[in-house]
């Protein structure tokens, strides 16, 4: 039984789908914003404040657990050196989703998910 169960499945086997969230997050870290679908935003949004979380904590050990997860060691430096000590003084809530159009080919719901810090910059690029 799958009660209490709340990972998305996404149409893919258990490895893939943590190879995509890893990916996404990995995307995230290094530009700040992704589009993408509403469901697999929603599925990358509480594995990337997992990864903020443990750059706030910052120890080595923290460090490792984020490669591990993450498999990226370029966005787990720009995680604990700049995303992180920005978010220091917030308690959660380190992104948002923005929806945006539907998907021309298939009318999927697109959202942008970013980190919180970087509004203006989506101000600047029209999307709101």
């Amino acid at each position: 039984m799958r009660h209490l169960k709340r990972n998305a499945k996404l149409g893919r086997k258990g490895a893939h789908r943590n190879a995509m969230l890893a990916n996404m997050v990995c995307s995230l870290i290094k530009n700040k914003r992704v589009t993408t679908t509403l469901a697999k935003a929603k599925a990358v949004r509480p594995v990337a404040e997992k990864m903020v979380t443990l750059g706030k904590k910052g120890s080595i050990h923290h460090r490792r657990l984020a490669a591990s997860r993450l498999h990226q060691e370029d966005a787990v430096q720009i995680l604990f050196n700049e995303i992180a000590p920005g978010h220091q003084d917030r308690a959660g809530g380190y992104t948002r989703i923005i929806k945006l159009h539907e998907r021309r080919g298939d009318a999927a719901q697109m959202a942008m998910i970013e980190f919180v810090e970087s509004s203006s910059a989506a101000e600047a690029e029209g999307y709101f």
